[in-house]
C-alpha cells in the first residue's frame, strides 16, 4: 500500500464588510484517509492520506471577509477560490506504464463563483497548474443540500471536469517516442470534457470545534480522455474521510 497526500480544498470568500476592532482569523483544517485509483485511468486502487482546508473568517482593520459563525449559511452569489493537488505519477511504480515519462506533482490554483440557497448550491471554477502540468482546467458542480438533524449535513449532485489540450496530453497522451518503448500506441488527445459524475458529501458535528467530513465520488471518463490507451477503466471511484478542527485566532 502506497501512502499519498492529497488536498482538495475550496476557499469560499462570502463577501466583504467593514468592521472595527482587532484582527481575527478562523478556518478549519484536518487530516484523514482516502481510497482512490493509483493514477488517472487506473483500474487498481490504493489507500493513502489526505487533508482538508476550509476558510471561515478574516478581519483586518476595517475589512472583514466571511462570517465568524461557522454554522452560518451564506445565501446568494459569492466569489470563491479553488485549489487541487495532484500527486506525481512515477512510471516505475506501475509495470503497465513502463516506457512512459513520469508526471510531476501538480498544484492547481484558481477561483470562480458559487451560488447558495437554503437547500441548493452550485459552483463554477477555473484553475491553472502553477506547479506541474502548467495547463487549465474547469469544474462545474451543483448539490442538493439535506440537513436531517442539527449534527448532519448531506450534499449530493453532479460534477463535470474540463481540461485544456496540455492537461489531457499530460495525463492521457502518449508521444511517438513513448510509443516506441512502451505497450501503448501514440495518442494525442485534445481539449474538452474529461469526466462527469456524481459526488455525495456528508458532514457530522462531533463537538463545537471538531467535525467529520466524508466524500464518496464516482466519475466516468468521457471524450478523448476515455479513448486514451492509458485508461484501463472508464469508471473512477473515490472515498475519503477527514477529521476536521476549527481554529479561531484573535477572537
Amino acid at each position: 500500500m502506497k501512502s499519498t497526500f492529497l488536498i482538495a480544498a475550496v476557499t469560499v470568500l462570502p463577501g466583504m464588510a467593514l468592521a472595527q476592532s482587532g484582527p481575527s482569523l478562523s478556518f478549519s483544517a484536518g487530516i484523514g484517509g482516502i481510497y482512490q485509483p493509483e493514477y488517472f485511468g487506473s483500474d487498481d486502487y490504493e489507500a493513502g492520506v489526505t487533508g482538508g482546508f476550509k476558510f471561515g473568517h478574516l478581519k483586518i482593520g476595517r475589512l472583514e471577509f466571511g462570517d465568524p459563525d461557522p454554522n452560518a449559511v451564506d445565501l446568494g452569489w459569492r466569489p470563491r477560490g479553488s485549489l487541487r493537488v495532484i500527486r506525481e505519477r512515477d512510471s516505475s511504480d506501475y509495470v503497465e506504464l513502463t516506457g512512459l515519462r513520469d508526471v510531476d506533482f501538480s498544484l492547481e490554483i484558481g477561483g470562480g463563483v458559487g451560488y447558495t440557497a437554503e437547500n441548493f448550491q452550485a459552483f463554477a471554477d477555473v484553475r491553472y497548474g502553477v506547479i506541474g502540468h502548467e495547463s487549465w482546467v474547469g469544474e462545474l458542480g451543483a448539490d442538493a443540500i439535506f440537513r436531517p438533524s442539527d449534527d448532519w449535513t448531506v450534499t449530493v449532485g453532479p460534477r463535470m471536469l474540463w481540461g485544456s489540450g496540455d492537461y489531457t496530453s499530460t495525463y492521457f497522451g502518449v508521444t511517438p517516442a513513448e510509443a516506441a518503448v512502451s505497450a501503448f500506441p501514440a495518442y494525442a488527445p485534445g481539449s474538452g470534457l474529461v469526466s462527469a459524475g456524481i459526488e455525495v458529501g456528508a458532514q457530522y458535528e462531533l463537538s463545537q470545534n471538531w467535525y467529520l467530513d466524508g466524500t464518496l465520488a464516482w466519475n466516468r471518463y468521457v471524450g478523448d480522455a476515455a479513448d486514451s490507451p492509458i485508461v484501463q477503466d472508464d469508471d473512477s471511484f473515490q472515498v475519503s474521510l477527514i477529521a476536521m478542527r476549527r481554529f479561531n485566532f484573535g477572537r
